[in-house]
């Protein structure tokens, strides 16, 4: 009873509220938006009560309520009421007050309901309607006494199960927009043709399979929505729609548009993507008023000259089909602000094309460019202008070269086979070979880590690779990803001899798997070595072996990726309102628009795969035969038009003449250049100063050299001679401490006093073991725990770096490149005496930091305190990106202070509040690797949490995107679970990361135990600051409330 009063207690205030709130607003138009108790806190909560104060309101709202039916008394005392909002409820009927209120009500909104049918009588009664909502319900039919209402003008019946319309739709005769789509129409409702007013009408995503001949008969039509409707032709009388502004047809079946089409004068905006079009329709060219195009997803192989008189065009979509080439008179479409070219077959791009300036965005991937070049046209259209300006002033050059990467585990033979190829006389000596490198007759040079060299392979054609020898050690793995790049031949090599099917893993499919994430649909050639220590049966079964489980692992990746996308479709067929009511749905809450970029990436993953050359090619040194064999198959498969039609892209010869230069003496042997140094060398080469700029970006981008012209600190400067560079990053990753002690002491020979160095030169034994003794635990920090000072960084690159200011530009770098970051960097000039230390994270070894005990609401000194945990955690079911957590370790030092780094977890702070990042190698095959970032505070301060947090997000993002054939899952562990110790927390869909919270929820049950809510704003934060990778909408979707 005392429960009873209270709720009415409650109920009188908020209504003594509403009457307060509603003589404030007398006058005008009185608006009252009404929220009762949550239906989640209060589920039995009393039905309103309402009062007799309130007769003046005219627009009354209450949704988001929870309730099942209305307040009592509400038609009597609401004599005024213009407008009924009771969207989000849990209606399952219309109220019988609504039919009470007919008389004068003019809008109402039931949606997001579970109205399963409509009362004929309180539907006859609401003849005053001019607008109503019914979408979002489980209505299977609408009652012929729709048709008595007169005035409406707009009707909203989408997202229901209707399976026709009822005749009597005819008589609304003032209806101007109509909304049926997300429902199960089977044909096109012919009431809707006596709707002479009808402005708007979407019937999308029914099963129309056709369209009426007489669909001619609404001339009054400006926007049609029909995408979805398994259309496979148009009728003649569809071009008598001549008010049609907007037309929607993708995802149909159309092959071709009606010859009069061509009379739709007033189309401004056409989707016609995802349908069966081999031809452009030549029906489109005389529409000189069209703005927006949409074509992609068809089977166009061409674009018609005459494509130029669509003079209007803003908007150009011909993505993912066949097209060959361009028109020239493309370039005439002047005002194009997006122009999608994608998934063609574009080799050559018309001249001038840099006269499209207007294009902001620019989709060009996935095409076998080679004028210009794949790194000219990915940089924007204002480098394509910059390239085809300096192909007319200067010579264009074919320059057959290819990027070559070698692969392997470490002993593989990768620089034994490097030798092998690159020299004449193969096995001239039959002499042993070295066990490590495998098969070379003579003792070969011992790998030095990472190693470039160019390898002219047919001077007669003028073919040369440039051979990357990737170190096969771990400790190199943090910079094997910067030299993994498109467009390059992968040749994974592997040791026959000591192969084993138990090792496939570690020596072939985790490399492939790498490869994949970076570069996907890369081209790999796999070489057996040691071919001569194994028996020709042997030889023959580990090459089988070798294929049958890289079928395995790439059967078992794909049908892992196709289960994923069967939930994301299953997850599509349900209604938002449905996904949204329970947290046990797949992608709980999750729109469809971020559903449909999820299937997009899983589309994209499943048709991006790995190019595999075969057979495995063994090979030993000791035979010249096979290593001849080896030769020419690298050279068919580098000249293989289809595979690598870039090797023949075309250069301005000026920018060709300028690489040169750049590797001629003396500059050749300097570690870097000036802005103005490269400038003279391009006068030389025929190219102004502000012609310079693109030619260095393309040398950039083709990896040829280091230009970053977005770094503030680097960006007047020139990195060409990369060989040293890579010897420079091959001495941080040789983990001998003997051998990083001698280039120590070797480097101090000679050293003065007084630059911050150890004191050197003494002949006392004392002082020189002194000296020895501080090298040592430089050592010995370095080794254990990454940290180095700046001094002794110089003594271990001598002789590679002289001055100082090649060690603060080369300091620069590694930072940029994510490999350090400075403890202690002096905003200003650094005071006497201070040294500059920097931290390399994977050097660090301990496994956690000192500073542990707050992630689990503990504060340092060991006493519990109230506050709610915030996780984000990042899960790789198939590889973890080598080195990602040392380099997001570098790339986050920005945005934290008193931080503390272990081998696996990272603890600081963001002002005030505590952020621990923590990374989780995979145990078997169930558990994944796992990147979390978390944060803490009390409920009312969580908004400090995600202020925390949300930029370390989009640094992990940002890395992320460098890995485009990477599958991974963004989940938000739940507070509750996290709270209690769960060893298995629930997980919500990190797609709400990028959502807005949803209206009237306050807290969102706990699936793992559902007698747990969880606040809202623990899921959500409080504004979707974390956007999708694919920030544009989707071409024709339609904004809905969701």
């Amino acid at each position: 009873m005392a429960g009873q009063d209270g709720g009415d207690l409650k109920t009188a205030r908020l209504w003594r509220d509403a009457a307060l709130r509603a003589r404030k607003l007398r006058g005008s138009l009185g608006q009252l938006a009404l929220s009762a108790a949550d239906p989640l806190q209060a589920p039995d909560a009393p039905q309103l009560v309402l009062p007799a104060t309130v007769g003046d309101i005219e627009v009354l709202n209450l949704g988001n309520n929870g309730l099942e039916e209305v307040p009592e008394g509400l038609a009597a005392a609401l004599g005024s009421l213009r407008v009924l909002v009771l969207r989000r409820n849990r209606l399952a009927r219309l109220p019988p007050a609504v039919a009470q209120l007919g008389r004068h009500l003019t809008e109402l909104d039931v949606s997001h309901n579970r109205l399963a049918a409509l009362g004929a009588e309180a539907v006859g009664a609401l003849r005053e309607l001019r607008k109503l909502n019914l979408s979002h319900n489980q209505l299977p039919a609408l009652p012929a006494q729709l048709g008595a209402l007169a005035h409406l003008e707009e009707l909203d019946v989408s997202f229901n199960r209707l399976a026709r319309l009822p005749d009597s739709v005819s008589c609304l005769c003032r209806l101007r927009a109509l909304d049926a789509d997300h429902n199960q129409l089977t044909a096109f409702p012919r009431p809707l043709l006596q709707l002479a007013a009808l402005e708007e009408l979407d019937v999308s995503s029914n099963r129309l399979r056709g369209l009426p001949e007489g669909i001619g008969a609404l001339r009054a039509l400006k926007t049609l929505w029909l995408s979805g409707a398994q259309l496979g032709t148009l009728p003649s009388g569809f071009c008598e729609l001549a008010s049609l502004e907007s037309l929607m047809l993708d995802n149909n079946a159309l092959q071709a548009l009606p010859a009069q089409f061509s009379r739709l004068q007033r189309l401004k905006t056409l989707n016609l993507s995802s349908n069966l079009l081999e031809e452009f329709p030549a029906a489109l060219l005389p529409l000189a008023g069209l703005e927006e195009l949409y074509l992609s997803r068809n089977q166009l192989t061409s674009v018609p000259a005459l494509i130029s008189g669509l003079g209007r065009l803003l908007t150009l979509w011909l993505d993912n089909n066949r097209i060959r080439y361009l028109p020239d008179s493309i370039v005439e479409l002047t005002g194009l602000e997006e122009l999608a070219l994608q998934g063609n077959q574009i080799a050559v791009l018309p001249d001038n094309f840099g006269q499209l300036s207007r294009v902001g965005l620019w989709k060009i991937k996935d095409n076998p460019l080679i004028q210009p070049p794949y790194e000219v046209c990915m940089k924007g259209i204002p480098y394509i202008a910059a390239y085809q300006k300096e192909l007319a002033h200067s010579q264009p050059a074919v320059q057959p070269r290819l990027k070559l990467l070698l692969l392997g585990h470490k002993a593989a033979g990768k620089t034994s086979l490097r030798h092998c190829l690159m020299e004449d006389g193969v096995g001239r000596s039959p002499g042993r070979g070295d066990p490590g490198e495998g098969c070379h007759p003579s003792p070969p040079p011992a790998s030095k880590g990472i190693e470039v060299t160019s390898w002219t392979a047919d001077a007669a054609r003028g073919l040369r690779f440039v051979v990357y020898d990737l170190a096969g050690d771990e400790r190199y793995e943090v910079i094997q990803p910067f030299f993994l790049s498109p467009g390059a031949l992968y040749v994974l090599v592997v040791n026959l001899a000591a192969y084993e099917p138990g090792r496939f893993l570690s020596t072939v499919g985790s490399f492939l798997r790498r490869v994949g994430a970076r570069v996907p649909h890369a081209v790999v050639c796999i070489v057996g070595t040691h071919a001569d220590l194994c028996g020709e049966r042997e030889l023959e079964e580990k090459c089988l072996d070798i294929h049958r489980q890289i079928a395995l692992q790439e059967k078992h990746d794909a049908e892992g990726l196709s289960r994923l996308a069967r939930v994301v479709d299953e997850a599509l067929t349900r209604d938002f309102e449905l996904r949204s009511a329970s947290p046990h749905a797949a992608y709980y809450g999750v729109s469809d628009r971020n559903l449909q970029r999820r299937k997009a990436h899983f589309q994209f993953l499943l048709h991006h795969r790995l190019q595999i050359l075969s057979p495995v090619l063994p090979v030993s040194c000791r035979d010249p035969r096979l290593v001849r064999r080896l030769r020419d198959r690298l050279l068919s498969v580098a000249e293989h038009r289809e595979i690598f039609p870039n090797l023949h892209r075309v250069l301005p010869r000026s920018w060709q003449v300028l690489e040169e230069l750049h590797f001629q003496p003396p500059q050749a042997q300097r570690l870097w250049l000036s802005w103005w140094d490269s400038a003279r060398l391009g006068l030389q080469a025929g190219l102004t100063e502000d012609r310079l700029q693109s030619a260095l970006s393309y040398l950039h981008e083709s990896g040829k050299l280091l230009y970053f012209e977005d770094s503030p600190a680097l960006k007047e400067h020139v990195f060409h001679n990369l060989t040293r560079l890579i010897d420079i990053l091959n001495v941080f990753f040789q983990r001998d401490a003997s051998l990083l002690l001698h280039k120590l002491l070797l480097g101090t020979e000679g050293e003065g006093e007084g630059d911050g160095s150890v004191a050197v030169g003494l002949p006392s034994p004392s002082q020189d073991m002194l000296r020895a003794t501080q090298l040592h635990h430089y050592v010995e920090g370095f080794l254990l725990h990454g940290l180095l000072p700046a001094h002794a960084i110089r003594l271990l690159l001598k002789p590679h770096v002289q001055a100082q200011q090649d060690l603060q530009l080369l300091l620069e770098l590694l930072e940029k490149m994510g490999l350090c970051y400075c403890l202690n960097k002096p905003k200003g000039k650094p005071p006497n005496g201070a040294t500059a230390w920097y931290k390399f994270p994977c050097y660090v070894q301990n496994e956690v930091p000192h500073a542990e005990a707050w992630i689990n609401g503990t504060n340092l000194a060991g006493q519990s305190f109230v506050a709610e945990q915030l996780q984000i955690e990042y899960s790789f079911p198939f590889t973890f990106p080598p080195g990602l957590f040392a380099r997001y370790s570098v790339q986050i030092n920005s945005h934290v202070v008193h931080r503390s780094d272990g081998k696996f977890q990272i603890f600081a702070y963001r002002g005030k509040v505590p952020v621990v990042v923590s990374y989780r190698p995979a145990k078997g095959v169930l558990q994944p690797d796992t990147l979390s970032i978390a944060s803490h505070a009390s409920l009312p301060n969580i908004w400090t949490a995600w202020q925390a947090i949300t930029p370390l997000v989009e640094e992990l993002n940002a890395l992320l995107q460098e890995w485009p054939g990477l599958h991974y899952a963004v989940h938000i562990l739940c507070s509750k679970c996290l709270k209690r110790g769960s060893p298995n927390p629930h997980a919500f869909p990190g797609e709400l990361l990028s959502q807005p919270r949803p209206e009237g929820v306050a807290e969102i049950i706990c699936p793992r135990n559902g007698s747990e809510r969880v606040n809202v704003a623990l899921v959500y934060p409080p504004t979707p600051t974390v956007i999708s990778p694919c920030s544009k909408k989707n071409v024709g979707e339609k904004h809905r409330n969701q």
